[in-house]
């Protein structure tokens, strides 16, 4: 980049405007999530999901307020690149002692591709890398406090830690809760507890992560060279306390909690790179991108994952591909073997009896990212004007763009550009798992796809289409929806059973002899297309029987129109507290005092 020699007030005017409109989008982000505390006291669940919800809007809406001031003020469409080029300068100026200056890089990003051309999509003009370093920016208060418990004894320093976060509600057995995250703690080590070493700590991120009903404390414990990472869910319980319900100290288990499949948290940060940074000390095998999109800053983490993308074509060869599995009638999918994500884009013309257009299917991926997605629902990350390498691509890849969606590609020499596309995590599907995988493991998968099925459910999830090949396979062997062309709201749907056909000759004809309006499902059919499998038949009828009946959809209808929201554990319920430790709840059947 040429820097110019010249003072220009209309750059520093461009480059203030931008800062301004991130520190808004900054701001009323913290103030939503301050506002999770005061959620999660009063019990109000579904005021936390509004909050997320409602929470996602907020980058856009300041993006195009900037926009809009830019071309107001500056006719910024006219203006030169040298004049752009000089308030990029400008705004890394501004940027010195910023405490969120990688997002306020992705803010200007954001706001310049929304007015040029993507020819001036490169470093000159955006901030292809970050210009801004993140390391040892202070945060007050700090991002993480430290324990002792060498100095204060390690009882006393977990319920510090508990005590420190400042809610209000008071907890019914603390000192309860607190001798059994001893146990699980010892338990986990065998019995064997380390001698403490002179720089043995307790470190915890200074604010609660709010999601659904929970708040979880993250920490680790340091000892030596040693590092024991954990997460701590507090939850209501019935007599209006709160309480410890486990401690996860597995770094996968903890994993699990920030997963693709999850809702976002709500977090106050002040500098949100600390967080990433404490967290992916202790979850080295999650991603910076992956990590900024749970914390509720996706266009952040959607930023970084392009960036490690690009780095990856650079340093593979291998070709992008038609994805495995049964092609898709409204979707094409296609996978970069190297990589673990698919890329889906809406084809121009859908097949079979779809009915659907382009906007309506947008708008089945936007309720998924709005909407609570319980651990079964694939988070996805949209992007425009993608531009790939041609000569990565197969000839079948090309030939399938060209005939099934050649409105979304421009197609060059040496390019080939996607106008809009769906990015995420790549599964195995189970229709594919099922016809590969142990007896044993079938059963377990069934299983899973009908608990997957119901949590759905609960959720006011109705997927539509539940052919297996609509959903995936996680690496730890969850089952997850990932095909949204046909979900509805279940409050929306209207569970029939079959009436009874007026003779026989018409039951025998294949003809539907009743009425069926657009939203009407039929349950009893399901297992017409799903358990052709005699295994497959068996371990589902002998665990999910009921999803063939109207009854069982209509009762969770009416639960969630009564505006009742289900317990959602993203670890196995065995591992809570109540359930390894039974003696110690039989005395909270009781209505009985709380300890100060």
């Amino acid at each position: 980049m040429q820097i110019p020699e010249y003072y220009n007030p209309v750059a520093r005017d461009i480059a203030q405007a931008l800062v301004d409109g991130f520190d808004k989008h900054y701001r009323l982000f913290r103030e939503c999530n301050r506002g999770a505390k005061d959620l999660f006291e009063s019990g109000d669940w579904q005021g936390v999901q509004k909050a997320v919800r409602d929470r996602i809007q907020f980058y856009d809406e300041r993006v195009a307020e900037t926009v809009a001031r830019l071309h107001g003020e500056f006719h910024a469409d006219l203006l030169d690149d040298e004049i752009w080029q000089q308030a990029k300068l400008y705004f890394i100026g501004l940027l010195a002692n910023h405490k969120q200056p990688e997002c306020a890089e992705t803010f200007f990003n954001s706001v310049f591709t929304r007015i040029l051309h993507r020819d001036y999509f490169n470093n000159d003009f955006i901030f292809i890398r970050p210009a801004i370093s993140t390391e040892y920016i202070e945060s007050d208060p700090p991002s993480y406090r430290s324990y002792y418990p060498a100095r204060d004894g390690l009882r006393q320093a977990l319920r510090r830690i508990v005590e420190d976060f400042g809610w209000r509600r008071p907890f019914t057995r603390l000192r309860r809760d607190v001798a059994l995250l001893l146990r699980q703690a010892e338990s986990f080590l065998e019995g064997r507890w380390p001698q403490p070493e002179a720089n043995c700590q307790i470190q915890v991120l200074s604010s609660p992560f709010y999601r659904n009903k929970t708040a979880y404390v993250f920490g680790k414990v340091i000892n030596g060279g040693a590092h024991y990472p954990f997460a701590v869910p507090v939850l209501h319980d019935e007599l209006g306390g709160l309480y410890l319900d486990t401690m996860l100290l597995e770094p996968w288990r903890i994993g699990i909690l920030f997963s693709f499949s999850r809702a976002y948290f709500l977090v106050d940060m002040e500098v949100p790179s600390a967080y990433v940074q404490f967290l992916r000390g202790m979850l080295p095998g999650k991603t910076k991108a992956e990590l900024y999109t749970m914390l509720g800053l996706q266009k952040q983490g959607k930023n970084t994952f392009y960036r490690d993308f690009i780095q990856h074509l650079k340093h593979s060869n291998d070709s992008f591909v038609i994805a495995p599995g049964i092609r898709g009638l409204v979707m094409l999918v296609f996978t970069l073997p190297s990589y673990p994500y698919v890329f889906k884009l809406i084809k121009d013309v859908f097949g079979g009896p779809k009915e659907a257009d382009r906007a309506t299917v947008k708008a089945k991926y936007q309720l998924v990212k709005r909407h609570d997605r319980v651990g079964r629902l694939a988070d996805t990350l949209e992007f425009s004007n993608v531009a790939f390498p041609k000569a990565r691509f197969t000839e079948e890849l090309l030939r399938e763009l060209r005939e099934q969606a050649p409105s979304m590609m421009e197609e060059g020499a040496e390019q080939v550009v996607i106008k809009h596309l769906y990015i995420e995590r790549r599964l195995k599907p189970l229709n594919l798992y099922l016809m590969s995988c142990e007896p044993a493991e079938k059963a377990r998968a069934v299983r899973d796809y009908g608990l997957a099925i119901k949590e759905l459910a609960a959720a006011n999830i109705f997927p539509g289409d539940m052919l297996f090949k609509n959903f995936g396979v996680t690496r730890y062997g969850r089952v997850i929806f990932y095909d949204y062309d046909e979900i509805e709201y279940l409050s929306d749907c209207h569970f029939r059973r079959i009436p009874e056909a007026p003779n026989p000759e018409m039951e025998m004809s294949g003809e539907v002899w009743y009425p069926v309006a657009r939203n009407d499902v039929f349950p009893e059919e399901f297992g017409v297309f799903l358990l052709g499998d005699a295994e497959v038949r068996q371990v589902f009828l002998r665990h999910h029987r009921d999803l063939l009946s109207p009854e069982f959809w209509q009762l969770r209808q009416r639960r969630v129109r009564a505006g009742h929201i289900e317990d959602f554990y993203p670890y196995p319920e065995e591992m809570r507290f109540i359930n390894t430790y039974p003696r110690f709840y039989r005395r909270e059947r009781a209505v009985l005092p709380r300890e100060d």
